[in-house]
């Protein structure tokens, strides 16, 4: 699969932005999907996921509240709503699909990925 990410842009604190991910093929209900984050110099870190049919979605604390995973399975697209921004939001955030075994649902964990996008730029300023 092949995904396609956008939506990120420049906002100021406290603004709202939307992302989208596209992805290619017709097995997209077949992965869980994810947005991580890589903010200049750190590590890419777990934002959110969501399950193959959408039924749960997960977050890390320091998104809780203010961000929103979704996905529409029949446009092949998932979505992150972020609202509330603030400076320390600013990165690239990548979506990513995870194949994984019947019992896993979701995974913070980068290495439970097997596709990524290429990354869209948000930045907040203060």
């Amino acid at each position: 699969v092949q995904l396609q990410a956008s939506g990120g842009g420049l906002v100021q604190a406290g603004g709202s932005l939307r992302l989208s991910c596209a992805a290619s093929g017709r097995t997209f209900s077949s992965y869980f999907m994810a947005w991580f984050r890589q903010a200049p110099g750190k590590d890419r870190d777990f934002v959110a996921a969501i399950r193959r049919s959408g039924s749960g979605t997960y977050y890390a604390d320091s998104v809780k509240g203010r961000f929103t995973i979704s996905r529409d399975n029949a446009m092949n697209t998932v979505y992150l709503q972020l609202n509330g921004l603030r400076p320390e939001d600013t990165a690239v955030d990548y979506c990513a699909a995870g194949l994984g075994d019947r019992s896993t649902v979701w995974d913070y964990k980068r290495r439970a990925y097997d596709y990524w996008g290429q990354g869209t730029l948000v930045t907040v300023s203060s």
